[in-house]
């Protein structure tokens, strides 16, 4: 389990594991070929525009005898995923593990896949991607698929690729899941970097494998979907995620909603109601986490210091839409999602009762003048 002080650097030196053990050999200190098997429904989604009974336009099929053929609804098909991955890492390497909030993460992608047509064709973006894990599954239905993670350095050693390769090579591995045209990139994404990121001509050569072309930021703006899996575990990386998520996030004309008593009004209504400007990029970010405990000398107690910081960033939901609330500053609204409602359709793992998946909205609040 990861155990980082707060504000502390992280050590290169030491050595973790992930609670995810898969049946790996104990001692095998090199990468690991994990399967996990799940079902996803078939490629060919005609079915759904049919409707439960396959009947089109109110059409009704008869066979030679004159009794009603009833088309059934496609078998699911079983699929295996294999996921290259390491048993043990130091804490800037977590993401070369396979951790239970992916897993958790790839359980609700699958059930959006099986229960709705939410995620078809649309643009995704993963923040600390690690394996790659979720994308992949999620590019069974999407457009494009941006699969990212941060570059690390040290003086000793250069792990800026190592996590990046890793994750290519899922992609690789797994390819055959992929909607038919659908595009996934692997690319860096620094989160104590710039958004949009600048174009370092100097180490071109070296780095364009993972680096973003201008076509590719430009698409990316379009994501209405961002995701992010155990990325939560240090005060300074929450820090950064949390600037790095804001200028994603707040990219985007806006929409302006009057407000009165907390109920949305008439286009028309006055100036005296509260005036709300929503970024009309209708982006949404499901972050998926694990509130790991420690023992605290501050409070003598066993806390979940990083899961209070998470917290911090955000409000809820019924605040928001609170007039009291006079704010004019953005800020992120969130609210947990319900994981009994989540079937677990990854079968090789212990989901447990510490996971939380979270949705999360950028809001811009503006008040007129009068």
């Amino acid at each position: 389990m990861v155990e980082t002080s707060n504000g502390g650097n992280l050590e290169e030196h030491e050595q973790i594991v992930s609670e995810i053990h898969l049946g790996c050999p104990p001692g095998f200190s090199g990468p690991h070929i994990s399967k996990f098997t799940f079902c996803l429904p078939p490629l060919d989604a005609d079915w759904r525009s049919h409707g439960e009974t396959g009947s089109v336009q109110g059409e009704i099929e008869l066979d030679e005898d004159g009794d009603i053929v009833v088309p059934r609804r496609p078998l699911n098909r079983s699929c295996c995923l294999s996921i290259q991955h390491n048993i043990t890492s130091s804490i800037p390497n977590v993401g070369l593990q396979v951790w239970r909030a992916e897993l958790v993460l790839s359980d609700f992608v699958l059930h959006k896949i099986h229960t709705s047509s939410e995620f078809e064709g649309i643009i995704s973006l993963e923040l600390g991607s690690g394996t790659g894990m979720v994308g992949v599954i999620l590019a069974h239905v999407a457009k494009t698929v941006f699969i990212t993670d941060p570059r690390y350095f040290c003086a000793a050693r250069d792990h800026g690729d190592e996590i990046l390769d890793n994750c290519a090579k899922n992609v690789h591995h797994n390819s055959e899941m992929f909607k038919y045209r659908a595009s996934v990139y692997v690319r860096e994404l620094n989160w104590k970097n710039s958004w949009p990121p600048t174009m370092d001509l100097e180490n071109w050569e070296t780095e364009k494998r993972f680096s973003w072309t201008s076509s590719e930021v430009e698409e990316v703006q379009g994501a209405s979907l961002l995701l992010a899996a155990d990325v939560i575990y240090s005060d300074d990386l929450t820090e950064s995620f949390f600037k790095t998520l804001e200028r994603l996030m707040s990219q985007g004309s806006e929409n302006t909603f009057w407000v009165p008593n907390g109920a949305i009004a008439d286009m028309n209504a006055e100036y005296r109601w509260s005036c709300i400007s929503l970024s009309s990029s209708s982006r949404m970010l499901y972050l998926a986490l694990e509130k790991r405990y420690n023992f605290s000398l501050d409070d003598l107690d066993i806390v979940a210091n990083g899961y209070s910081r998470f917290q911090s960033y955000l409000k809820d939901a019924d605040e928001c839409e609170s007039l009291e609330h006079d704010d004019s500053m953005p800020f992120f609204v969130g609210k947990p999602i319900d994981l009994t409602q989540i079937p677990q359709y990854v079968r090789e793992y212990n989901r447990g009762n510490d996971i939380e998946i979270w949705q999360i909205k950028y809001v811009r609040r503006k008040y007129p003048s009068q």
